[in-house]
């Protein structure tokens, strides 16, 4: 069976793997067995090795050193060039984060490729599904030029183990001194909060312009915290600077597609839509009952969200005790 190769995404911290690259693990299994590629500093691949092998990993590249892990996206995209040069692989997939995105638009002109981005499926002959038009449209699309890369859309995938040997291959690094013209000289990892993240949580709480002010947003995070989740925003509350654009949910925001997503006084626009309308269970919480957003929810309460949100929290929290 040829083998995809898959570029490991790792948390802010470096030691972990995201759920992003299980993701794309799990789609590269349909069109080969996996072979993940892990960039960075001297011994990260020790730290996410068991994790790879859980999720279907047959092969580890370990592609480790300084002139990576001291640099941006482009040495990267070169190791990875001269992998897919010197392997042949059947594919790439990557997670479509921004990174992600940039390393693959690389690898796809220093290979000659073709590649697809923000996918949500593929069948095993290759062709690719996207959605377009803030999901309107359905795409189905085929890479017919070089080695078929792909960026694999945040949520799309449901991550399932299938374990592995992971047997470990180092590579050797090296990258030209074009690559290296942008030094990373400082890195700052942003203080979290104990909520989940927002594009891997599987439930998420979203608040919109009905919440009418930031000192309001608590009522959201109150219900969130409730159950254990995500806060997020409509691009109507964060333009309104109700919450940080960080949490903004839809089309020109994150991703989201968890078991079940609260939507709080917000209207349904396409754009967010977008954003979340792959949800498992969508709940609406909104005065208007001709809000967009009730065509799209799976349950839906028509009130004043300052009565039925504190009510639901208060009745979720009496529950859990």
């Amino acid at each position: 069976m040829a083998e995809v190769l898959v570029p490991v995404e790792l948390d802010p911290a470096g030691t972990g793997v995201r759920k992003t690259t299980l993701e794309a693990l799990t789609l590269a299994r349909v069109l080969g067995e996996p072979s993940a590629v892990v960039l960075g500093a001297p011994g990260t691949a020790a730290s996410v090795r068991n994790v790879l092998a859980e999720y279907g990993a047959a092969k580890v590249y370990v592609a480790e050193s300084p002139d990576i892990d001291d640099f941006l996206v482009a040495p990267k995209a070169e190791v990875l060039a001269q992998l897919v040069a010197g392997k042949s692989p059947a594919a790439v997939v990557i997670p479509s984060s921004a990174e992600g995105k940039e390393i693959a638009g690389r690898l796809a002109i220093k290979t000659g490729s073709g590649f697809l981005t923000d996918v949500t499926d593929v069948t095993a002959d290759g062709t690719a599904t996207q959605v377009a038009f803030a999901g309107s449209t359905i795409v189905h699309s085929t890479v017919t030029v070089g080695t078929p890369i792909y960026t694999v859309r945040g949520n799309s995938i449901t991550p399932e183990p299938a374990p592995a040997d992971a047997v470990e291959e180092t590579v050797a690094v090296q990258v030209s001194e074009a690559a290296k013209a942008t030094k990373v000289v400082q890195r700052v990892v942003e203080q979290k909060s104990d909520r989940p993240e927002l594009t891997e949580a599987s439930i998420v709480v979203s608040g919109g312009r009905g919440v009418a002010s930031a000192e309001n947003f608590s009522v959201i995070e109150g219900l969130a915290d409730s159950l254990g989740a995500a806060v997020g925003a409509s691009r109507a509350a964060v333009d309104s600077g109700f919450y940080p654009h960080s949490f903004q949910v839809g089309q020109t925001g994150k991703t989201v597609s968890p078991q079940l997503y609260i939507a709080v006084g917000i209207s349904g626009a396409i754009q967010h839509r977008a954003g979340m309308q792959t949800s498992k269970t969508i709940v609406a919480v909104n005065k208007d009952p001709e809000a967009p957003i009730f065509e799209l929810a799976d349950f839906g309460v028509v009130g004043d969200l300052n009565t039925v949100v504190p009510a639901a929290t208060e009745q979720i929290t009496a529950r859990k005790g």
